[in-house]
């Protein structure tokens, strides 16, 4: 279990680019998930729905290399694996446990950071959706919801997942593919889908072309409800939750 983090440095609220005074530009997305989303990135203080999948929550988050997060109600969600997908741990505040008091820890994270990750305790009121939604307009601050969020502007699921790189009896996970689905509102409202690696044997989230004959076989991955995983890993005696997401991988 992921431990709360108080950074010595302090979080402050970052000046939100925009285009030639225009619309703010979007929050930048990796390149193989930037062309299924309507604007290109993820619309700043926009509330986003992703399934219960690690690795699509992270890569989401991840294109925004030199900005501010914040994972609230996420214990399970590793350091390294966040570390892996290009987040730096010291630009990441964790508020593992934060009860029914989620609402307000967001409110007063979105002031601060641009990405917030978080995984509400129980089912979300409209209400609560929209008051909440009013702030992330004000701030600019994305937020991307494990699970269900009433009027999320979009909706993006894993529909098929599987693992590379082992055999019958041998080999080592390698990288993770899949078929990502992309539905919403406006734009959005007709469903794009896209494959693509979560990540690739050296942690790159990157388009995934189909398989090749020949290629080494796959094994499909099942779902118990949990959080997915978020990288893939080689090695054994390593804690449940951290993954190192470039080079080898270590852990799932």
């Amino acid at each position: 279990m992921a431990t709360p983090v108080l950074l010595q440095q302090q979080a402050a609220p970052v000046p939100v680019p925009s285009g030639d005074g225009a619309a703010p530009v979007p929050l930048p997305v990796p390149a193989a998930l930037a062309g299924v989303l309507p604007a290109g990135g993820l619309r700043r203080g926009a509330a986003v729905s992703v399934s219960d999948d690690a690795g699509l929550l992270l890569a989401l988050a991840s294109g925004n290399r030199d900005g501010w997060y914040a994972a609230v109600g996420l214990p399970e969600l590793g350091l390294l694996a966040a570390s892996g997908y290009g987040i730096d741990p010291g630009r990441l505040l964790l508020v593992d446990a934060p009860g029914r008091q989620w609402p307000e820890v967001v409110a007063a994270l979105a002031g601060a950071v641009e990405v917030i990750l978080l995984r509400p305790s129980g089912a979300v009121a409209p209400q609560l959706a929209t008051r909440l939604g009013a702030v992330l307009r004000r701030s600019g601050c994305v937020l991307l919801v494990a699970g269900e969020w009433p009027g999320a502007e979009l909706r993006l699921s894993v529909r098929e997942s599987r693992w590379v790189g082992l055999g019958p009896g041998y080999g080592l996970l390698a990288g993770r593919r899949a078929l990502v689905q992309v539905e919403g509102r406006g734009a959005a409202a007709r469903a794009r889908t896209a494959r693509v690696w979560l990540p690739d044997e050296h942690g790159v989230v990157r388009a995934a072309e189909e398989a090749a004959p020949g290629t080494a076989p796959e094994v499909i991955e099942t779902r118990d409800g949990a959080l997915g995983p978020a990288a893939v890993g080689v090695g054994l005696d390593v804690e449940s939750g951290d993954a190192v997401g470039r080079g080898r991988l270590a852990a799932v």
